[in-house]
């Protein structure tokens, strides 16, 4: 009658759970961001809006990534025409939201003062994070 023998446990055996997060420190070396969301209904005042913002990180020689185009928000909603008779009868509408990424590496106190004082058209909506 054969025995089995048992492997010793090895680190690279151990499975580890899949709940256990690794939670990684940040380097020294790590920039600061600041991250800044466009987000309008019509594609060209954003992309104006963007070009602006681009202007001035160029002229304030200040490195970015950007803009990058985040997915098309569409939203739809279904109406019917009539009440009674033609009930079955429906319109659809829908609202598009256009977004835009833009993120600057190591922002200076001037290129906030001037990302701040940029006047951009009516409908077009910025949110500014710091990372």
């Amino acid at each position: 009658m054969a025995t089995a023998v048992k492997k010793p446990a090895t680190a690279t055996t151990d499975k580890i759970p899949k709940s256990a997060k690794i939670k990684i420190a940040p380097k020294e070396g790590d920039v600061a961001r600041l991250r800044i969301r466009v987000r309008a209904y019509e594609h060209k005042i954003l992309d104006a809006s963007v070009k602006q913002i681009m202007d001035t990180a160029i002229r304030y020689d200040v490195k970015f990534y950007g803009p990058v185009p985040v997915p098309t928000e569409i939203k739809k909603y279904t109406v019917n025409r009539s009440a009674f008779i033609y009930k079955n009868a429906r319109e659809q509408f829908e609202m598009r939201v256009h977004k835009r990424l833009i993120d600057i590496l190591n922002p200076t106190p001037k290129i906030i003062e001037a990302l701040t004082n940029l006047s951009l058209p009516s409908g077009v909506n910025i949110d500014v994070k710091m990372m």
